[in-house]
């Protein structure tokens, strides 16, 4: 079998394919060879481009706790507050493809630089969102925060595949990856020490109640411009870190890598048309896509719902927060020593290794109730670690290298499953009993079925590699 690997040319400074048969297989099913994880000429290029993991990291991660903030100082239903994860991570779906097809035409250093100047316009048009009191404002503030993030993750995750050897490639990826949950943990910090225990409209009474509620609007207005406000700060604070950022990367000299690079490709391949009909007939791609779907969909569910699922349990916002700590604990954990593993074990057996553990979890968080439920969703986190970008590299290690960053969109595309899955899950919570049973615990069934399909797409494609 051969496949594609990607070289640089020294005259152009640009990415060219040539064919290679594929590395030699090691007892575990990992590819053995000499080169070098991460190349030092591309040393300084990977550590910058990998913080911005841990940028879009804090903005998921601080926003997926401003669902509960936002149901309770809005008076919201669980369905409509889930808003913010269709708005988040609509906007992803939206931008996407744009990204991509900007990134062909230029770079991936230029694709960082506009992700990074949306990410700061989004961050901080907060302050207005805040001043109007409108949670509409707040949903159209990260829906074009997140046309920054698209930006970057269509550019970054790419980026980081180009710099060192094809059959190194996931592995670079899942170790640039495990910065994600270094950015996420600190966004989770700030929500959980910083912005909910500083909320008024979360205060209870000794039965647990939400005194918010029984207050006149006069009332409640003076709370919300409190409230806003400290939701609105951090925001504004990341935005600043952002343009820092901007201007350290505008400096530094990286390569000049793009993802529509073979100079014959460009001759004969004039549109997408014959890039996309290529990612089509390519299968492990195309279920690849659909995996990531459904895992970012399974991700946002567990992350966003763990405050609902303590609340339940009679468990204020803050102190819940710390449990959503704990599992982005457990997820940045796994996913270094997942990283660590491939080098014995096939990505694609692991994958299905790490589904088989999130099912078994969330069935755990299903059928048992009270604190123990609680602790089988926590740990469902430790088996996601590896999956965002096991699936990506593995969707992506038999594609064209002129195909790359039109099939990278895609795969960011797939955190459209972010957006529209919450709203579902918040649907079902609001029906509080679903046949006698919590319907908070009656929800997780969804990212059940989420975790069912990515085990099921781990082990197909370590089939498909060991027929190969």
């Amino acid at each position: 079998m051969e496949k594609d690997i990607v070289i640089k040319d020294k005259n152009t400074d640009q990415l060219s394919s040539q064919t290679a048969p594929l590395p030699r297989e090691g007892q575990g099913g990992e590819s053995v060879g000499a080169s070098p994880l991460i190349e030092r000429k591309y040393l300084v290029t990977f550590i910058l481009i990998t913080t911005l993991f841990a940028l879009w990291g804090f903005a998921n991660d601080i926003t997926n706790p401003m669902v509960a903030a936002f149901q309770t100082l809005m008076e919201l239903s669980a369905a409509k507050a889930s808003m913010v994860q269709f708005a988040f991570y609509g906007g992803y779906a939206t931008m996407a493809i744009p990204a991509a097809l900007f990134i062909r035409k230029y770079s991936y250093k230029v694709g960082v630089l506009i992700g990074l100047g949306l990410y700061a316009v989004g961050a901080f048009l907060f302050i207005p969102a805040a001043q109007f009191q409108e949670f509409t404002y707040f949903c159209i503030s990260l829906y074009i925060l997140t046309f920054g993030l698209a930006f970057l993750e269509t550019s970054a995750n790419p980026f980081i595949l180009s710099l060192g050897s094809k059959e190194n490639s996931t592995r670079r990826l899942n170790l640039a990856q495990a910065f994600n949950p270094v950015g996420s943990l600190s966004g989770m910090a700030v929500a959980s020490f910083i912005v909910l225990p500083n909320l008024i409209s979360d205060h209870r009474d000794a039965a647990g109640r939400i005194i918010y509620h029984g207050l006149s609007e006069a009332e409640k207005a003076n709370i919300r411009l409190h409230d806003l406000a400290v939701i609105r700060n951090p925001y504004v604070a990341i935005g600043l870190v952002v343009l820092v950022m901007f201007i350290i990367i505008a400096l530094t000299k990286m390569p000049s890598l793009k993802g529509s690079v073979s100079r014959d490709s460009i001759a004969t391949d004039k549109t997408a048309s014959a890039t996309l009909s290529r990612l089509w007939s390519n299968r492990i791609y195309r279920n690849g896509v659909f995996a990531q779907v459904m895992y970012v969909a399974a991700q946002i569910m567990v992350w966003t719902f763990i405050i609902q699922y303590a609340d339940h349990l009679g468990i204020d916002k803050a102190t819940a927060q710390r449990y959503n700590i704990l599992a982005m604990s457990l997820s940045l954990t796994g996913r270094f020593v997942g990283t660590y593993i491939m080098k014995y074990i096939n990505q694609r057996r692991l994958l299905a290794i790490f589904g088989i553990g999130a099912t078994a979890c969330t069935l755990g968080a299903i059928c048992i109730e009270g604190m123990m439920g609680l602790y089988s969703l926590v740990l469902i986190s430790l088996f996601m670690s590896i999956m965002f970008p096991s699936i990506y590299g593995i969707a992506l290690e038999n594609v064209r290298s002129e195909d790359t960053s039109l099939g990278a969109a895609f795969l960011v595309m797939a955190i459209v499953g972010g957006a529209l899955m919450p709203p579902l899950q918040g649907f079902i919570i609001d029906q509080k009993l679903i046949m006698g049973w919590p319907a908070v615990n009656v929800s997780f069934v969804l990212p059940f079925i989420c975790f069912v399909m990515i085990t099921i797409y781990g082990f197909w494609t370590y089939k498909v590699r060991i027929k190969n």
